[in-house]
Parts: C-alpha cells; sequence; structure tokens
C-alpha cells in the first residue's frame, strides 16, 4: 500500500528503546518526523541517526517530534541509542505492523542482491495527523536540513 500526502498517518501501538509504548495519538497537536531505517548501526543509518541528533535543538525550535523506527529489537535499539547518545524515540516494529502499514517493507536490492527489508522512508505528519510530506530514497547526511527547510515552507502556507 502506498500511502499519499494529505492521507491520514496510519495508527501505531510500538515500543521504543526502554520499552515504553508510543502511539500516533500522542503526537497529536504537534508536528511528527516518523522516520524508517534499514537497520541499527549500519553506516546510513547511523549517519541519519547522528545527523538527526545533531541537529536535534533546531527540531525542538521547530516544534518537530522526531521518531524513528526499525524492524530491529527493543535491546538492539537500546544500544543503538544509547551508544549514539540518540535524544529522540526509536520504535521497535518486529512485527512488521508499521513498515507494512506505511508501505515502506518490500524487496530491495543491494550490491546486486534481492532482499526483503525497510526502504529508508521518512513522513512528516502535521498538527491533525495528515501527512504533509513524503521522503524516500532518503540521502542520510543531507535529511536533516531538508526536512527543516520543507517546515518553515509549510507551516506558512498554513497561517
Amino acid at each position: 500500500m502506498k500511502l499519499k500526502v494529505g492521507e491520514r498517518a496510519p495508527v501505531f501501538s510500538s515500543p521504543d528503546q526502554s520499552g515504553e509504548y508510543h502511539q500516533l495519538s500522542e503526537y497529536k497537536g504537534g508536528w511528527l518526523l516518523l522516520y524508517f531505517y534499514p537497520k541499527d548501526n549500519t553506516p546510513g543509518c547511523t549517519a541519519e541517526a547522528c545527523s538527526l541528533r545533531d541537529n536535534f535543538s533546531r527540531f525542538q525550535k521547530a516544534d518537530i517530534k522526531i521518531v524513528g523506527v526499525s524492524v530491529d529489537p527493543v535491546i538492539s535499539h537500546q544500544e543503538f541509542a544509547s551508544k549514539y547518545e540518540l535524544p529522540f524515540t526509536i520504535l521497535s516494529d518486529e512485527r512488521h505492523e508499521m513498515v507494512n502499514a506505511y508501505g515502506v517493507w518490500g524487496r530491495r536490492k543491494f550490491m546486486g542482491l534481492m532482499y526483503e527489508g525497510t526502504s529508508r522512508t521518512s513522513f512528516l505528519i502535521n498538527p491533525f495527523l495528515r501527512i504533509v510530506k513524503i521522503y524516500e530514497d532518503v540521502d542520510p547526511r543531507d535529511h536533516a536540513d531538508e526536512i527543516l527547510a520543507d517546515i518553515e515552507e509549510l507551516k506558512r502556507n498554513i497561517k
């Protein structure tokens, strides 16, 4: 299923790196960057998480919550978040409910090999829990700047 801009974001309830459950409804009233990534501690995923971490104060200033999602288990997320001092929530989707609901799970190709996995995709969700921007095939190093530039434009257009 391919989501589109303007659609209501699919609901979720998943554990974070501490084992605490989070639901989409708790983000109502604020902006949310929901970013999906393939695997903890891989070069691209680490670069993306660290870029978001390094720009975290800018996201806070823009009133955007950040939530990462992968199919790795909670313990992997605990280690990943601790190792890189990630100040935001990372959800574990071991049952593949979120990756399927958001349409980011499927056949991927890496170095000529086909496999099933998560695509590096982000969803910018507005205070009404609607998807306002979808980022596919994200460049992990530039993603934070891209989002922050887009949010300013989006906020200007809703005032």
